[in-house]
């Protein structure tokens, strides 16, 4: 598959790497247009703007939201023949990205950081895709990890706020973990290395188990046991899940407001 790539930030770095890595995509069949030379994997081609060649199979769009507009303007002529738009940018639907990028069937996806390492979350929204458009999408898409297609566009959004937060979130747990760990007599090398081993082996087990996390974590609680006490004050009012609540629905308002910025801008 040959491939553009207009911006090339984090997620798209990552995205690329794990694309190179895996085959899907050889070095020399990529290009990336960006503002400035960034690291990427060893024959990729980079610079300002596109080549002068035939449209590849499929352009990826990477760069901020508030960016389409200029995008559109410098590329838009070069991209219009390709047939295939996969954008990552927050907030801005299908319908305009066709406006902006007129031709190519245009697909809007929300990945996360763990797509480098081929097990991220990739949400996916293209209500009346074509089915050949939709097949290359997939193909693009798989070796990235979970990809799920939605047509509300309102669950697409849910799925990406939660996807697109989590791993930042799950981070921030593993910290205060171990915080907890160096509170009750760790050294803070011990008790990182303790919370992230312990959170790896028990996301391992949950991904690969028949049981749900909730049935998983009342196995490991023995009556009066020290793990039952600990959960008994996260479950006190429910006060991990009204926190975690609260803190998607921060989420999803965000993505609505930069959604509006999108659309009105």
């Amino acid at each position: 598959m040959r491939l553009w790539m207009i911006g090339c930030g984090n997620m798209g770095s990552a995205m690329l790497r794990r694309w190179v890595d895996s085959g899907t995509v050889a070095p020399a069949d990529v290009f990336v247009a960006n503002r400035t030379d960034r690291g990427l994997p060893a024959g990729v081609r980079q610079g300002r703007a596109l080549p002068d060649e035939a449209a590849p199979d499929a352009v990826v769009l990477g760069v901020k939201p508030q960016q389409l507009r200029e995008a559109a303007a410098v590329h838009r002529a070069q991209v219009a023949p390709a047939p295939l738009l996969v954008s990552m940018l927050a907030g801005v639907d299908p319908a305009a990205l066709g406006r902006a990028f007129p031709g190519p069937a245009a697909v809007q996806t929300m990945p996360n950081l763990p797509v480098e390492l081929g097990r991220g979350v990739v949400a996916v929204h293209a209500p009346g895709l074509g089915q050949a458009p939709r097949a290359a999408t997939d193909r693009l898409l798989a070796p990235l990890g979970l990809v799920r297609w939605f047509d509300d566009p309102a669950r697409f959004a849910a799925a990406g706020a939660l996807s697109g937060t989590a791993p930042a979130f799950l981070f921030r747990f593993v910290d205060a973990l171990a915080a907890g760990g160096e509170a009750i007599g760790l050294s803070p090398a011990e008790a990182a290395a303790v919370a992230l081993a312990s959170v790896e082996g028990a996301a391992a087990m949950a991904a690969t188990s028949d049981r749900t996390p909730a049935a998983l974590a009342d196995a490991v609680a023995s009556p009066r046991g020290m793990t039952r006490e600990g959960l008994d004050v996260l479950d006190a009012d429910r006060a991990l899940f009204r926190l975690l609540e609260e803190t998607l629905r921060a989420v999803a308002r965000r993505g609505e407001e930069m959604a509006e910025a999108a659309r009105s801008g």
